[in-house]
């Protein structure tokens, strides 16, 4: 239990062991306030002593909080329930939560608390700069509200600390308008003649005018903050509801406006855990209207929402961006009041600020959708399976985020026992180089069922490369520069009743193939030639062999070949060749993740263009009667 302590006392401090399970949070929220809780009583009371003890699970009676300490319970609660949760993830020891208060007649009060670990090497994650790769923002939290925080190591622990101070009061002005009597209803900006004296701001939403005045603007940037950035609409409405959840409100819903749809409720949350699952259920039942305008529009107090027989007071915000409707904002709180002017104006600040983060969030979802879409189409969908012949692919394009660089592929059939395969690569990796990896991927498609062999097919190409690069120095060539392209294009013809494979193939700027012949030799496929839309009339020439059961050809773009490790590359002194070599015995996709793994490991830093890798490589048939017998009654069904 808490001791009492004196006014005159420096300091009070109680401390409580929790387990690391689903439940700590909640038990170290309920230790939390019923610390502050029974130290504000003391206060009141003017018992003497300073106090220091240990909580074993009692929790003392809430009495009234004196306005000294109110403006810290909420932010107290708020973040020792994220520093617990952060332990429970990445600690997993015990956990020891200590509440100190501070009291000096020569300082504001203030309210420290810590969460002490048993795993000091862990180190605190979730920091105010990880905002990428971490499930949770609770050190982001700490630092927006907490006036210092910091971390503790010592040998066998480990303290996460904030401390809270109460702010110092201000005098506000005295504004003649505000003494005539009246009170100001929500949403509006004239008081009423006849409504009897101005509510005090106890009566007003608790404390929320206090609050504001002291708060409002740190709020408001602190709501900025949290929310820059942020490009996904879920994570938005979750900031924001445990913003302003229990800060500001003992509960919130967000719906969010839908195409098609209507508003859906994307969060609920509340103060009280238990309360969130019926009060969501509620909340879908009677969602509010879309043609909402004005701010601080009362709402029916759901049952749900608890608050026993005196209810509560729910208060309704459109979330309004550039013009459009993106959802509304529900807040409430227990007791009967009103919401003041100045609470009105810094939630439909915080509605505005909410509204905007959802608009870009779904502005870069929708922009993702169709990078995403257009991409698709540069690759194929599926690659053809060529008969007696296993094929692998490994691409990696070099931008984030996206599924398709300046390198691309294709296998495709043409006929009957007659497959063509590409490699290829466009010069530069910007989104006017993905457009060129598609047009390239479709002439070549087009080329090859016209009857085209592999030399006009790289004669044509070379021909569209070139006149489009001609138009765009006609055009200037500052926005569309001209876009060369490296090419390795073949085809392979299978002889049924024959194990292997007929190839043909030919590069254009490319690096040539390799071919892995069954003892270990390995030998180029082709030979070096200009790359396409450099010289539109140059001549282009292919060379044929046979791929024999067991042998290999590889095929890579520059990716692989230029990978540099200081002033080396992975092709320097035929270094691809022995990876080849050294991949022996695998099948295709093994060998192909054998190369890509070769490239990152050769160099020290990231790979620094896209990486493709094509294998192609003859497996031996049972016999000929597989591929040619007459199908049996067992087929047919």
């Amino acid at each position: 239990m808490v001791i009492p302590l004196s006014v005159h006392a420096s300091q009070s401090v109680s401390r409580k062991g929790l387990s690391a399970n689903q439940l700590a949070a909640a038990r170290a929220r309920e230790f939390v306030c019923a610390a502050l809780h029974g130290w504000t009583a003391a206060l009141a009371d003017g018992h003497g002593g300073e106090a220091s003890a240990t909580d074993a699970g009692a929790v003392p009676a809430p009495v009234p909080v004196p306005e000294e300490i109110e403006g810290l319970v909420d932010d107290a609660v708020l973040l020792v329930s994220e520093l617990v949760t952060n332990a429970v993830m990445y600690a997993g020891t015990d956990i020891d939560v200590v509440c100190r208060l501070e009291r000096n007649p020569a300082t504001r009060v203030g309210v420290v608390v810590e969460v002490v670990d048993r795993h000091p090497a862990r180190g605190v994650r979730g920091g105010v700069d990880t905002r990428h790769g971490e499930p949770g923002y609770g050190l982001q939290l700490v630092n927006a509200l907490s006036e210092s925080w910091g971390v503790t190591y010592r040998r066998a622990e480990k303290r996460v600390w904030f401390r809270l101070e109460v702010a110092e009061r201000e005098t506000p002005a005295t504004d003649p308008a505000s003494s005539r009597p009246g009170t100001t209803e929500p949403g509006s900006g004239a008081r009423s003649r006849d409504a009897g004296p101005p509510a005090h701001p106890a009566q007003a939403h608790g404390h929320a005018l206090e609050w504001a005045d002291r708060g409002g603007p740190s709020f408001l940037a602190e709501t900025s903050e949290l929310l820059a950035g942020q490009l996904d609409e879920a994570m938005v409405t979750a900031l924001a509801a445990q913003m302003l959840v229990p800060r500001l409100a003992d509960w919130c819903g967000i719906w969010l406006s839908t195409p098609g749809r209507g508003l859906q409720l994307n969060r609920v949350w509340h103060a009280d855990e238990q309360r969130m699952t019926p009060l969501r259920e509620e909340l879908e039942r009677f969602p509010p209207p879309t043609a909402l305008r004005a701010g601080g529009t009362p709402w029916p107090w759901p049952e749900s929402a608890g608050a026993d027989r005196a209810g509560g007071s729910a208060f309704a915000f459109p979330l309004v961006a550039r013009d459009s409707d993106q959802g509304v904002l529900l807040l409430g709180r227990a007791g009967q009041r009103q919401m003041t002017d100045t609470v009105v104006r810094m939630v439909q600040d915080v509605a505005r600020r909410v509204a905007q983060a959802v608009f870009t969030a779904r502005q870069y979802t929708r922009q993702r959708r169709i990078s995403a879409a257009l991409q698709r189409r540069q690759l194929p969908a599926t690659l053809a399976t060529i008969a007696g012949v296993d094929t692998a692919i490994v691409y990696e394009p070099h931008g984030e985020g996206q599924t398709v660089g300046g390198d691309f592929y294709d296998i495709f059939p043409m006929g009957e026992d007659h497959w063509c395969f590409l490699l290829g690569d466009v010069q530069g990796k910007d989104p006017e180089a993905m457009s060129v990896t598609g047009l390239a991927r479709h002439l070549v498609r087009l080329l090859a069922r016209e009857g085209h062999g592999v030399e006009s097919v790289l004669g044509r190409l070379n021909v569209a490369m070139a006149e489009e690069s001609a138009e765009a120095f006609a055009l200037g060539a500052e926005q569309t520069g001209s876009r060369f392209l490296s090419l390795l294009y073949g085809e392979l013809t299978v002889d049924p009743c024959v194990a292997g494979a007929r190839c043909t193939v030919a590069t254009a700027g490319h690096p040539p193939p390799l071919h892995l012949f069954a003892d270990g030799r390995v030998e180029p496929a082709s030979e070096p030639q200009m790359l396409l839309g450099v010289d539109e009339g140059a001549e282009f020439r292919a060379g044929a062999f046979d791929l024999a059961p067991g042998e290999t050809l590889l095929c890579v773009t520059d990716g692989v070949t230029e990978r540099r490790c200081g002033n080396w590359q992975l092709d320097d002194n035929d270094g691809l060749a022995d990876v080849l070599r050294q991949g022996m015995g695998l099948g295709a996709k093994a060998l192909a993740e054998h190369v890509r793994r070769a490239a990152h490991d050769f160099g020290v830093g990231p790979v620094e263009d896209d990486l493709s890798v094509l294998v192609l490589q003859a497996v031996a048939e049972d016999s000929c009667e597989r591929r040619t017998r007459t199908p049996t009654r067992a087929d047919k069904a």
